[in-house]
């Protein structure tokens, strides 16, 4: 029971972030892409890492975590994005010591390629990778190591998910990503997703789990829905994606 109680508390004091907690949450917004940006760090080690960077905001993010007195140790991207350039390249530049993450399945270059299973550590703290794939084949998300928290890019967004249709999709890989890696955590794990276009900046996995329109159908229903969605090209898919393949801007070069 006291082992319970220990849990239960941590959760809540990581799921609060505020200046009492032993986690420092920052979410920052790309208006372009409607990018989200996490800032996580240990308070206790002050070593960091930073969730999806945007090159156009990455001088923000460098100069916040200068301001915060913290140390980045990595600039890590949930997949290949096809809306805007990373910023990971550019970050190891402006903070020496970063190197940058991704899955090796995207095929990205990287100082780092994790797999389905890894941790990226961070002070007292981890962030689990877990293969979500469907919306790219590199997808993951990364769930704080108190299952708290999960950063799911595009395979889960908040009432919807990444499409389908481009960069090697496939609505029924997505399907059971969601529902075997992210709907399998608890109920009261916060969603932090990689984009939202109607204002909202967080879920949970019970919200989403009940109250996604798309991914409370079956699995048949869900590939049509996201077979038919006939949504317009990306913006800037067509320099995004060979740049991201580059890790953004490699300053210095990469290895």
């Amino acid at each position: 029971m006291a082992g319970s109680v220990l849990r239960v508390a941590r959760r809540q004091l990581s799921q609060r972030g505020g200046s009492g907690a032993p986690i420092l949450l920052r979410q920052m917004f790309e208006p372009v892409s409607c990018t989200y940006t996490y800032l996580l760090g240990d308070r206790e080690s002050r070593e960091a890492v930073l969730i999806d960077p945007v090159l156009e905001t990455a001088p923000r993010d460098a100069q916040l975590i200068k301001e915060l007195g913290l140390r980045l140790l990595y600039a890590v991207n949930t997949h290949c994005h096809a809306d805007h350039i990373t910023g990971s390249g550019l970050l190891r530049s402006l903070l020496p010591g970063c190197q940058s993450v991704i899955s090796r399945l995207s095929g990205a270059q990287a100082d780092l390629h994790i797999e389905d299973g890894d941790s990226i550590r961070f002070g007292r703290f981890a962030l689990e990778t877990r293969a979500s794939p469907g919306h790219t084949p590199g997808c993951v998300t990364f769930v704080l190591n108190d299952h708290s928290m999960a950063f799911t890019g595009d395979a889960l967004l908040i009432r919807g998910c990444g499409r389908t249709d481009f960069q090697q999709g496939c609505a029924k890989t997505l399907y059971h990503s969601v529902h075997e890696k992210i709907f399998t955590l608890p109920g009261d794990c916060l969603i932090y997703p990689a984009h939202d276009y109607h204002g909202f900046t967080v879920s949970t996995v019970e919200e989403e789990r009940t109250l996604n329109p798309r991914l409370t159908r079956s699995c048949e229903e869900f590939v049509k829905i996201m077979d038919n969605l006939n949504l317009p090209k990306p913006q800037q898919i067509d320099f995004a994606v060979p740049a991201n393949m580059r890790c953004g801007v490699q300053t210095p070069p990469l290895a």
